[in-house]
């Protein structure tokens, strides 16, 4: 007679009154960004905060991840989406999770953006082209974070010639020596200048010593024939103007 099975001999029964385990929570970034890319896409870039708009910057050089806290970080440390675009790549890499991809990316874009302004600038008389002027050269000068001297090189017809950097300097000094701007616009066959320097400081006022130096400047190339229609001061806060101002 066979001996009957032990109860601990039984196969085990699952449990059907046990709740299942929850589900490991998912990262709060997930789909994150193809919700921005809709969003994009649907109500137009121009409706983005700085900060998200930053965030699709950095997709292509971070393919994963979470890029919102650099976006930000980029953000308080720059102070502005300008600031950031227009950061050195050696000072985007002093922030963490900035590498060379990323400060390369983010200065490319910069100089799509200042060369888009310089066409506008080149198609037509810059006098009468005021506002696509001022808009270059804050593109190219209000987040640099040294004193940078240019001039703008301009034909008889006040086309566009060439722009140069004349000279770099420190955060609020940039050497200019008038006889090198004369000989430079002699070589160019200008017929007329238009100064321009920048205040890191962001406040673009002009200095005395800015306007001693004009002065010099136009004294300098008076025999010569050739005029100086202004001298632009550009910070983050706006565009100076000596003729504006009544400087010269």
């Amino acid at each position: 007679m066979a001996r009957p099975h032990a109860v601990e001999d039984a196969a085990p029964q699952p449990d059907l009154w046990r709740t299942p385990p929850a589900p490991a929570p998912q990262p709060h970034h997930l789909g994150h960004r193809e919700r921005l890319r809709d969003r994009a896409a649907a109500g137009g870039l121009a409706a983005l905060p700085d900060y998200e708009v930053l965030e699709m910057l950095l997709f292509r050089a971070i393919p994963r991840g979470d890029v919102k806290p650099l976006a930000k970080q980029l953000l308080a440390r720059f102070g502005s989406l300008g600031g950031v675009l227009g950061a050195t790549p050696e000072e985007l890499r002093t922030v963490r999770g900035v590498g060379d991809a990323v400060a390369l990316d983010l200065k490319l874009i910069h100089e799509a953006s200042l060369r888009a302004s310089r066409e506008q600038v080149a198609r037509r008389p810059v006098i009468s082209s005021w506002a696509a002027l001022l808009a270059y050269v804050k593109t190219a000068l209000a987040h640099e974070s040294r004193e940078q001297f240019r001039v703008i090189f301009l034909d008889k017809k006040n086309q566009l010639i060439a722009d140069e950097i004349m000279n770099r300097g420190t955060v609020d000094h940039a050497p200019v020596y008038p006889r090198e701007v004369v000989r430079r616009a002699l070589e160019l066959s200008a017929s007329a200048l238009i100064l321009v320097h920048n205040h890191p400081s962001g406040d673009p006022t002009p200095s005395g010593a800015d306007v001693d130096m004009t002065r010099e400047i136009v004294n300098a190339a008076r025999p010569m024939r050739i005029a100086i229609h202004d001298h632009l001061v550009v910070g983050r806060d706006g565009v100076a103007s000596f003729k504006a101002l009544g400087l010269m």
